[in-house]
């Protein structure tokens, strides 16, 4: 369950980084809301989640997630540049949350 529960904040994490974009400066108030209101769900499940699972590995995949939900997110939303080496990055970050997940944490 608290690796369900992290998956949740990973990709809440995502839904608030790139609705950053969108609030301009948090000049706009539904995007805003929007935002605040996902970091609020994505810290909360990462704050349920880690009462089973150890903080470093836990933070790490949260933040794994979000990164390479973000960067595909700017590709497909914003037009980024998806460059081989920028791809590649991001399979080696992918390769680390599966490696963390399939570590013994106990």
């Amino acid at each position: 369950m608290a690796w369900l529960l992290l998956f949740g904040a990973g990709l809440m994490e995502i839904v608030w980084t790139l609705g950053l974009k969108y609030t301009e400066g948090f000049t706009r108030l539904l995007p805003t809301a929007i935002t605040v209101g996902a970091m609020a769900v994505s810290m909360t499940l990462l704050g349920l989640a880690v009462k089973t699972l150890p903080i470093g590995t836990a933070y790490a995949v949260w933040t794994g997630i979000g990164t390479v939900g973000a960067a595909i997110g700017g590709i497909i939303l914003f037009g980024e540049p998806a460059t081989a080496l920028r791809l590649a990055c991001m399979a080696l970050i992918v390769a680390g949350v599966v490696g963390l997940k399939l570590i013994p944490t106990v």
